[in-house]
């Protein structure tokens, strides 16, 4: 995946968890996953527009906002484990704990960095297929905007807190597999510690260009 492409993902990824974030907490856990999706994004997106700080591009306020509302809502443990592959499996439970913190703190810097760019974006959720008693359903959008239509699929399991996000498909490309290929050449060439090292030499290269 080019960079274009992933900026891209990374503000389609952005502008739809938001719509399961925090200001789900009070919805019914009954609720229909594809209706929940489509009233929380109107909710969440007129927030985003609204909020001086993030349109002004204030990093801090965009990068807390985003730990705290977005990463509660995905099932991280199960996105990383995916991604890094068998390797996971062998990794030791310090390798897993900095693999997670590593990749944290990558998609939290890209989803800040995205937000910036929600301007009059629009969620169209289309007709849910799966049966009421699914714990695991596919829940299929489209971003609205100046441009075509955009595809934005989600992959969500139902846990006693309520639905966790545990892959995207995006363009018709899922997110996990995209990082599953990307992790997987850095596992052959170097093993877990060197994922390890190369993610967090990523995010003091983001973090630094940050600043600048």
């Amino acid at each position: 995946m080019n960079r274009r492409h992933f900026s891209r993902m990374a503000l389609l990824l952005c502008t739809s968890s938001m719509a399961w974030a925090g200001v789900g907490m009070a919805a019914s856990a009954d609720e229909a996953p594809d209706a929940m999706v489509q009233r929380l994004s109107n909710e969440v997106l007129e927030t985003l527009r609204s909020d001086k700080a993030i349109r002004a591009g204030n990093i801090d306020r965009i990068i807390a906002l985003v730990d705290k509302v977005i990463m509660p809502h995905v099932n991280f443990r199960r996105m990383m484990a995916a991604a890094v592959g068998p390797a996971w499996r062998k990794a030791t439970p310090e390798q897993q704990q900095r693999l997670q913190d590593e990749f944290k703190i990558l998609l939290v810097r890209t989803y800040a960095g995205a937000l910036t760019q929600v301007t009059d974006q629009t969620v169209r959720v289309k007709p849910l297929r799966a049966a009421p008693e699914d714990k695991d359903v596919l829940v299929r959008t489209e971003i609205i905007g100046h441009a075509d239509p955009i595809q934005l699929d989600y992959r969500l399991e139902k846990t006693p807190t309520g639905w966790r996000i545990y892959n995207l498909n995006v363009l018709g490309v899922w997110m996990v597999e995209t990082y599953r290929t990307q992790f997987a050449q850095e596992i052959n060439a170097r093993g877990i510690d060197g994922l390890i090292e190369a993610l967090a030499a990523r995010n003091k290269s983001n973090e630094a260009a940050a600043k600048s």
